[in-house]
């Protein structure tokens, strides 16, 4: 469930909405238009449970972005 993506997200940030604002910034830069927005968001919840998302960012989301694209 969602839930306990997003409590497993809290690990690294203490602040909802401060996730909320990662999460969402996250989801834009990671859709594909032929995917589900819901599963995005998923998957970038489960990436920020194994990794800090407030580390630097700029780095960390061009490597996402490559990532996803490379899939």
């Amino acid at each position: 469930m969602r839930s306990d993506l997003v409590f497993g997200a809290l690990s690294h940030v203490s602040n909802r909405y401060q996730l909320c604002q990662l999460a969402s910034k996250a989801t834009r830069k990671l859709h594909k238009p032929n995917s589900r927005l819901q599963d995005t968001t998923n998957e970038v919840l489960v990436r920020f449970h194994s990794s800090n998302p407030a580390a630097p960012a700029a780095r960390k989301a061009a490597e996402l972005v490559e990532e996803r694209r490379a899939a």
